[in-house]
């Protein structure tokens, strides 16, 4: 995908979201692929929270994978990105506070072209304020669905299969499944009790 904007170095912020299994790190790293492919300097960020396959890359559930910086922080990342980076690639943007907005803004700004992923909603079904946001300021916005697990229709929820009101909690198939509107219940872990 070529942008008009990062022709010109202009800077522009993509946004990747969906709910799990929906392919969103998949689509972040063939996208940061095409760029360096493209001989573009890349710089990669994680949460540091995101432990599930490896620390320090982003994995999609596939098992693809690129090498990354592990944050604590979004400002974090404005410390770490190099003066001459064309993009930044940021994988789990939901895991971040409101300060995700201004440094994808403020490296935009700088004409860096800047590709985020993360869940739109919680395994509630609330959206994420954080990407919300984002989705707002974005100058493209992909939203991937995932297949129902129940009765395989196209799903664009992530439904949580354990006991627990934590609303971050990282997991995968173990804690997980995408969902339906129609077979998506968020009530599920809290009725576990």
């Amino acid at each position: 995908m070529i942008h008009i904007s990062n022709i010109n170095n202009r800077g522009s912020i993509e946004v990747i979201c969906g709910s799990m299994f929906s392919g969103k790190t998949q689509e972040l790293i063939r996208r940061l692929r095409l760029a360096t492919i493209a001989k573009q300097k890349v710089q990669i960020f994680n949460s540091y929270l995101d432990t599930r396959y490896a620390k320090e890359h982003i994995v999609s559930h596939d098992k693809s994978m690129l090498k990354a910086q592990p944050v604590k922080s979004a400002k974090e990342i404005i410390k770490k990105v190099e003066k001459d980076t064309q993009v930044v690639g940021i994988d789990e943007a939901h895991f971040f506070d409101d300060d995700i907005l201004d440094v994808a803004n403020k490296l935009a700004n700088e004409g860096k072209r800047v590709i985020i992923a993360g869940l739109d909603m919680d395994w509630r079904g609330k959206p994420f304020n954080n990407m919300a946001k984002l989705m707002a300021v974005a100058e493209y916005v992909t939203k991937n669905l995932a297949i129902c697990m129940v009765c395989g229709n196209p799903a664009h929820y992530s439904q949580k299969l354990v006991e627990s009101e934590s609303r971050i909690e990282v997991g995968a198939s173990d804690k997980y499944e995408a969902r339906c509107r129609k077979c998506f219940n968020p009530d599920l872990a809290a009725s576990k009790k």
